[in-house]
């Protein structure tokens, strides 16, 4: 239970405790739970979470932590394995007490970089979901780019010296590069083991689109992100890191309409939980293919329409 394995930490005054957990309900579960930390820990207390969850979760926890006279900062990091490695990670903190950030500040500089307040508690979460919705979207233009370059004919490495030095310089290529062999000691160098799987950047997506949801934030490119990050887990990436979109790509090579085929079936599918309709997978899979069959034909100018039934219209010139 969780008290067995906070409880040295907590029994003094003055203490600190950081948790990193996988979900919203694991951080409610540790700090609330009847075994909980706040159950255990005394007054002024410092209660760290750098978990990455719901920005509505750190609220709730740090409201629960104030009725215990105790201090709750949102800290999420950004830097993965890597960073944690070399004590570089970067804190996004969310603090409703500028002593509580000073105080917790010493902690952070140990791990990583001066960390950066962020605003009230919830505001690290929400500045890592909108990083991270950033991140998705740039490793995957980073992917798609070295998979046409490669298409090409051109020398991966050479591509990557060019846009490393040009306008599509990002992180996704000139410090954590998808392409086996651009890099060393990055996940892409070991068959994408390690670093942040693709199941994880899906739980990162589905967190900020909520967000986004909740204001009316419009997010079409990273709900596009996330279908391809979903299909990719989906043909065997879910545990590989995310730069393994490359390696997707790469296998669908020859024949992209695989992937189109299966975007649109994505789209359609929502569409139809969306509405509390049943989906038929394989007929409206029959259907795309058919449309697509038509819209690469040689001379032909079609496009494919799809409803907001999620079913394909006919083509029409």
């Amino acid at each position: 239970p969780p008290r067995a394995g906070v409880a040295p930490a907590v029994t003094g005054e003055g203490g600190a405790v950081f948790t990193m957990l996988h979900s919203g309900a694991a951080v409610r579960e540790v700090y609330t739970g009847a075994d909980g930390l706040l159950s255990a820990c005394k007054p002024q207390t410092l209660l760290v979470d750098c978990s990455t969850v719901e920005p509505a979760t750190a609220r709730e926890m740090s409201s629960a932590a104030a009725a215990h006279g105790c201090d709750f900062l949102d800290a999420p990091v950004s830097g993965g394995a890597p960073g944690a490695a070399s004590a570089s990670l970067t804190f996004m903190v969310g603090s409703d007490s500028d002593a509580a950030f000073a105080a917790a500040t010493p902690f952070f500089t140990q791990m990583g970089k001066p960390p950066v307040r962020c605003g009230s508690v919830g505001a690290g979460l929400a500045v890592k979901l909108a990083n991270n919705l950033a991140l998705s979207l740039q490793m995957l233009a980073t992917a798609e780019a070295f998979s046409l370059g490669k298409a090409q004919g051109v020398d991966p490495h050479v591509l990557a010296q060019v846009m490393n030095v040009s306008t599509a310089r990002c992180w996704s290529s000139d410090t954590y590069n998808p392409v086996p062999g651009i890099l060393e000691g990055v996940p892409a160098a070991r068959d994408y083991e390690g670093g942040f799987a693709t199941s994880l950047m899906l739980k990162d997506l589905r967190l900020a689109l909520d967000a986004a949801a909740a204001v009316g934030a419009p997010t079409p490119s990273a709900e596009h992100a996330r279908r391809l990050y979903r299909l990719s887990a989906e043909r065997g990436f879910a545990s590989r890191d995310f730069g393994s979109i490359y390696a997707f790509l790469e296998a669908a090579r020859g024949e992209p309409d695989s992937i189109s085929v299966a975007l649109a079936e994505a789209w359609a599918e929502e569409a139809a939980t969306a509405a509390g309709e049943s989906f038929d997978s394989g007929a409206f899979g029959e259907e795309v293919v058919a449309a697509v069959a038509e819209t690469t034909a040689p001379a032909t100018a079609t496009t494919v329409k799809i409803g907001q039934d999620g079913k394909v219209v006919a083509p029409s010139a």
